[in-house]
Order: C-alpha cells, then structure tokens, then sequence
C-alpha cells in the first residue's frame, strides 16, 4: 500500500502545531495502538480480497451479503441466522407448514384488534386478508424467481406444491377453527 501507518512512531505535539496539524493525545495508549494494528490487518485483508475477486466476484458478494443479513438478524435469531435458517426443512410440506404456523397464529391478535366483530365475520375477514397477502408473497417470488431465470422445472413444481399446501391448509383451518363451539367437542 502506498500509505502506510506506522504504529512505533510517537508523536510531537510541538512538530504537529507547526505542521498545521492537531493532535489532542501526543501518544498513544497500548488500546489505542492494538486498536489501530487491527484496523490495518483488516483493511490490508479488504485488499487482499478485493485483488482476489476478480476471480470470483459472485463469492465475494454472497459472502458480503450473508455476513451483512446476519449481523442485521443477531439480536433477534442469535448468530448464524442465514446458516441456521438453510438447514431447517425446505420441502414443500415443511415450507407450508411454517406459513401456515406464522400466518394462522394471528388469529386471536385480529379478533382482539376487531372486538366488535362477529367471531363468523372476524373469520372471514382474517381469512381473506392472510390469503391476500399469502397470493401476494407467492407472486412476488415467483416474478423474482422468474427474473433470475430460475422459475422452471423442480422449483416451480415445487412452489406450486407449496402454494396448494398453504390454501388447502388455510381451508382446513377455517373449516376447524370457524365451527361453533358446540360442534367442536362433538
């Protein structure tokens, strides 16, 4: 590189004034330099990946992306979100069957948020909303998909299996959970 740092040298406050330059702490703390040689072996390392990619961008910007998306989702999914979400069943079965656990679980947080409403009326209301915004989110990945030039074969079929998964799911959820009481115990 051509500018580089030198972590032994200490600073003049007297040299620094005259030279136009500011400078609040004369010398550095043993932090403050363990601080300062972690920051140029990282942008050293940049570099050196950066010289690299030109043979494999594509693995330099996955990477970039999955480090990014897991930083962002630590707080809430722990560490090695991305990594721990690949692993989990990505079938048709298991990929409906989590939609239809996180979509359908809002049912009692609508019908709080609707007290006034028929439970009957609250249902159909629910209903048509998730299936609105399930028909949405299967769009848009398809049109993605579709973009990427991915849409065909296996993934397709495979997306088409889903979808019928997820709405005869949500059938059979509105036929359970819509029923009077009564007609449930029996």
């Amino acid at each position: 590189m051509a500018n580089s740092v030198s972590l032994n040298a200490k600073s003049n406050p007297a040299e620094s004034r005259a030279a136009g330059q500011v400078d609040a702490k004369p010398e550095m703390t043993p932090t403050q330099r363990a601080k300062l040689q972690l920051n140029a072996s990282i942008m050293q390392a940049s570099a050196s990946i950066s010289i690299g990619a030109q043979d494999d961008p594509q693995a330099l910007l996955y990477k970039s992306a999955i480090t990014g998306i897991n930083e962002a989702l630590q707080a809430e999914l722990g560490e090695n979100a991305v990594q721990n979400a690949a692993s989990q069943d990505n079938s048709p079965e298991g990929t409906a069957g989590r939609i239809l656990s996180l979509s359908t679980g809002f049912l009692g947080a609508y019908k709080n948020q609707n007290p006034g409403m028929e439970d009957s009326a609250a249902m159909e209301k629910f209903m048509d909303t998730i299936k609105g915004g399930i028909e949405k989110g299967f769009k848009e990945a398809r049109e993605i998909l579709k973009g990427l030039n991915v849409l065909g074969g296996d993934i397709a079929g495979n997306i088409d299996k889903t979808y019928e998964l997820v709405m005869k799911g949500l059938d059979d959820f509105a036929a359970k959970t819509g029923k009077p009481k009564e007609e449930k115990a029996a």
